[in-house]
């Protein structure tokens, strides 16, 4: 099930939310509880279990890795957690493409193949995996106590709205209000939050579903025969698709959350007007850059060692989120790409950044993401090198077909995706986002938000394109 479906607009949530608004506090936990498993069990119904076995045996093991006084005791139990967890991620996500390279390297020195039965992804394993680690790690460094009770914490894994594609919450922001969030739960949290949820829905529907069509079409085409004017706008397509489908997915997330009474971190920030790679990578995805800096970056020594040490260390934590993000090579090239000008701005480009006029950095930018996006987006490494080639031929040839629908939406992704750029339109988008309105500001922003929602439920029932990119990592 996902968000932009009209079985969970119109049915799920709503039901979901008078269930949740009229039942007695000490049930809601439950309530929410058995409205994620039904959430992920639509999808997925032979991998909940996985979800609830490895939860189950996470919750003893914490527990009883909480009571032990000797050191070699909790590491032992904290070790056995997490290599239990992540050899589940490794199994399920990684074996095929493991198999696949050593029988290429079987396959050219004349040996038979391994025979290997293809596996299936379960849904956002990449995510709930990582938030177990959270909670074992965090209970480790005493950051905070467990959970006492095992569905409290059956709920932090599986709370639907982040589920599937985050945001990743680490345990110790949401602990306190799984057990208490009820100075949350206000009416002014509630209208904001359906207001963040209608916001987020019309970004993935009305914006990132146009960019994508378009965007498919082009990379289905024959690279050999591509004009560099189609590749450009394939690429920037595709550069405001994945934007706007996973930050419209995390709005969503976000606005059902808050309806709810969670408070769950934000995971974009207008990373699109960001004037250097290292900033770009505060502001999107934040909440994975967060996890890989405080479990990967800071563990292998972060920038407390040699210099050399810090660039290698940095180089390591983007290999392994490009890895992180699907099983195949040009997702690791994705992430030494990203690595590399992280390394790079350390050593010289932060400073010519710093001396040239703040317009220009934000260009060179958003151009190294959008090139970037190409290994993100083919699979085969002899493609993208191929489709960059294309961009810088300046090849003529038939331009593809760009009808006035999707220049309208081009426009309309180019403009909100660089709309905070200023102080001014950054706290505007802010206060949107945050809510606490005056009475006058609800009575506009209402109406607005009743539209949006129209449009988008007018568009999911017409266009049959509606995927979530994020939904297969």
């Amino acid at each position: 099930m996902v968000f932009s479906s009209i079985v969970f607009v119109l049915y799920f949530l709503p039901v979901f939310l008078l269930l949740y608004f009229i039942i007695d506090k000490k049930y809601k936990n439950i309530l929410i509880l058995a409205f994620s498993v039904f959430f992920y069990a639509w999808g997925a119904p032979r991998f909940i279990f996985v979800i609830l076995g490895t939860t189950l045996l996470d919750f003893f093991l914490v527990r009883q890795m909480d009571k032990m006084r000797t050191s070699w005791k909790r590491t032992l139990l904290l070790g056995i957690s997490v290599s239990v967890n992540l050899g589940l991620l490794v199994y399920f996500k990684y074996s095929n493409f493991f198999i696949e390279n050593f029988n290429i390297i079987l396959n050219s020195i004349g040996v038979h193949q391994v025979a290997w039965t293809k596996l299936i992804l379960p849904i956002g394993i990449s995510f709930y995996t990582f938030e177990t680690i959270t909670y074992v790690v965090d209970v480790y460094r005493k950051i905070h106590k467990p959970l006492k009770n095992f569905w409290d914490y059956q709920l932090y894994i599986i709370l639907f709205p982040k589920l599937i594609a985050g945001p990743i919450v680490r345990y110790h922001d949401i602990a306190d209000q799984i057990t208490d969030r009820s100075a949350n739960e206000t009416n002014e949290n509630r209208l904001t939050g359906f207001y963040r949820f209608a916001i987020g829905l019309s970004k993935k529907v009305l914006i990132a579903n146009q960019m994508g069509a378009q965007a498919d079409i082009i990379f289905n085409q024959d690279f050999h025969q591509m004009s560099s004017a189609t590749a450009w706008i394939g690429i920037l397509a595709y550069t405001f698709q994945i934007y706007f489908d996973f930050s419209g997915y995390s709005d969503m997330a976000l606005g059902i959350a808050r309806m709810m009474g969670f408070k769950l971190p934000e995971n974009f920030n207008s990373p699109y007007t960001s004037r250097s790679i290292t900033e770009f990578w505060r502001r999107w995805h934040i909440t994975l850059g967060s996890w890989m800096r405080n479990y990967l970056y800071i563990p292998l020594g972060g920038n407390r060692k040699s210099v050399y040490r810090t660039y290698l260390n940095l180089w390591l934590v983007f290999v392994a989120s490009g890895l992180w993000h699907g099983a195949s090579w040009n997702f690791v090239i994705w992430g030494i790409y990203h690595g590399c000008f992280l390394v790079m701005e350390r050593l010289f480009l932060s400073k010519f950044y710093n001396r040239i006029f703040w317009l220009i950095p934000m260009v060179l930018t958003f151009f190294f993401v959008v090139i970037g996006w190409v290994f993100f987006r083919l699979e085969h490494f002899s493609d993208a090198i191929l489709y960059i080639s294309n961009l810088f031929s300046m090849k003529h040839g038939a331009l593809f077909h760009v009808d006035m629908q999707f220049t309208t939406v081009f426009i309309l992704a180019s403009f909100f995706a660089f709309f905070a750029v200023t102080k001014r339109t950054f706290a505007f988008q802010q206060k949107i986002f945050e809510g606490n309105f005056t009475l006058k500001q609800h009575l506009w922003m209402s109406p607005v938000i009743l539209i949006l929602l129209v449009l988008s439920l007018a568009y999911i029932t017409s266009f049959g394109f509606n995927p979530f990119i994020y939904f297969r990592f």
